[in-house]
């Protein structure tokens, strides 16, 4: 028997019977392949998106507040992490898949341009079909990594990062966790951040979703994450399986969602340079669309295939923000003159 092997019979022995097993209908893949010696087949996609090109330029790409100078405010790649982390710690306490859950929370935005959902919005306006990061995201594993070639990850893995925002749900409760915990992270991390960046104080913040969720970042995350697992084992004893927050706690997210939205994410102070950001995002689109030979050998292919707008979207979209001002730069900006 292998080390594998060994897994699963681990899993059928300790998981819930609502969890997403490795060996289930949702680990098959498109493209059949051997299984591994040692690693079930949603560690095996846990991995494969973790060494990708696209999860590394996570690092480099903005989560709410453009190009910070300090080095403590997150990116979109602290943000993936804090999601898996949270993500993982309610699917261990539900007894459900955590291998499951850590790869949709790794992949789920890997689809995410530069500057945020501001480069998202601009690529939306001028693409020329509707440009959703989740759709993205997919798209990244399936078409756009390995040179085109994809992961070929299981089919439970690529329902959960696109079903992670969008509706309907996720087939899976690992999915639908991260989904969640995308939430429960982002929310809290951007209060976190905000204060950070003196936009606002832990004064400001509603009272009654504090009075709820506690009063500092610790505090709120500690009790969505329990209030989550409480909702969703309830509904589980009932049968009725599915993974939510209390009608109290989803409340307290709400009010607290509402509040940032006025306070920061439509912030003038905090948004001053997005318009820039969009300018960008839109002026490079036009360039590339309509000379897709300055884009890389693969996205010419794609232009080729389905289009320079489609080309020109997977291209941008993968940039990360420095990257997108550098070739903003050197499709727009004169280079001095020199005779050498």
């Amino acid at each position: 028997m292998t080390i594998a092997e060994e897994q699963l019979q681990t899993e059928h022995r300790l998981l819930s019977p609502y969890a997403a097993f490795s060996d289930g209908v949702g680990s098959e893949r498109r493209n059949a392949e051997e299984p591994c010696a040692i690693r079930t087949a949603y560690q095996r996609d846990r991995d494969r998106v973790l060494h990708t090109h696209a999860f590394r330029r996570l690092k480099h790409k903005t989560q709410v507040f453009l190009s910070p100078t300090g080095d403590h405010y997150r990116t979109r790649l602290t943000h993936t992490l804090e999601v898996s982390q949270i993500a993982r710690t309610i699917a261990r306490a539900l007894h459900l898949n955590e291998d499951l859950t850590e790869a949709i929370a790794l992949g789920h935005d890997l689809g995410h341009t530069p500057f945020g959902h501001a480069g998202e919005r601009a690529l939306d306006a001028v693409c020329g079909f509707p440009f959703r990061h989740y759709e993205q995201s997919l798209r990244v594993v399936e078409h756009l990594e390995k040179d085109g070639q994809g992961l070929n990850l299981t089919a439970a893995v690529r329902d959960g990062i696109l079903r992670h925002t969008c509706d309907p749900p996720a087939g899976t409760l690992e999915g639908q966790i991260v989904r969640v915990a995308d939430r429960i992270a982002y929310i809290n991390h951007d209060i976190d951040d905000a204060e950070s960046g003196g936009i606002l104080s832990a004064a400001d913040l509603p009272k009654d979703a504090c009075a709820v969720l506690g009063t500092t970042k610790s505090a709120r995350i500690n009790a969505l994450v329990t209030d989550c697992v409480t909702a969703s084992a309830e509904l589980m004893a009932k049968q009725q399986p599915q993974i939510s927050l209390s009608s109290e706690a989803e409340s307290a997210a709400d009010e607290l969602h509402r509040f940032m939205f006025d306070a920061v994410y439509t912030n003038p102070l905090c948004k001053s340079e997005e318009s820039k950001a969009k300018d960008m995002i839109v002026w490079l689109f036009d360039y590339y669309n309509h000379v897709p030979n300055a884009m890389p050998a693969q996205y010419v292919r794609i232009a080729e295939k389905e289009g320079s707008s489609r080309a020109s979207a997977d291209y941008i979209a993968g940039m990360t923000d420095r990257f997108a001002v550098a070739m903003f730069e050197a499709c727009f900006v004169p280079k001095p003159w020199t005779k050498w």
